[in-house]
């Protein structure tokens, strides 16, 4: 059963993502599954640090952009709205090129917060980034 109470294409999500952050960053959503949503990020000029590395920045960038989408689907879009107020990532391994993948699963849904946990891996699937995002459930007035 899903976790979601509005139901979105990745495609459809892709196409909010223009001339924002995900849209400079590269960021696309790739699968909305029953309990996650995921999504890639290059790692290329826009999102390496000085020294050539993925930037932490950017990774979570990724973290919070996939998590605020999932909590947003996971609320009544006609009457809450939902905003990031606390992220922390551990960035956990070194990557100069290719792609990353980041999941993001709720670990907690409550009335008035959410904490979503975001996974960020490299092509063979080893962790790159592992990050906590708490979003704050605002009702819309």
């Amino acid at each position: 059963m899903s976790i979601f109470k509005t139901r979105y294409t990745a495609e459809q999500l892709n196409s909010v993502n223009t001339g924002n952050l995900g849209e400079a960053l590269g960021i696309q959503i790739t699968e909305i599954g029953e309990d996650f949503v995921r999504g890639t990020m290059p790692v290329d000029q826009r999102t390496r640090q000085p020294y050539g590395l993925l930037h932490g920045g950017a990774s979570v960038a990724l973290a919070e952009s996939l998590g605020s989408l999932g909590g947003g689907l996971t609320v009544d879009p006609e009457k809450f709205s939902v905003v990031g107020i606390e992220i922390n990532a551990n960035h956990l391994k070194g990557k100069r090129d290719g792609m990353v993948t980041g999941t993001a699963r709720a670990l907690h849904l409550g009335r008035s917060t959410q904490v979503w946990e975001i996974r960020i891996v490299d092509e063979a699937d080893a962790l790159v980034c592992i990050s906590r995002l708490t979003l704050a459930v605002v009702p819309k007035k």
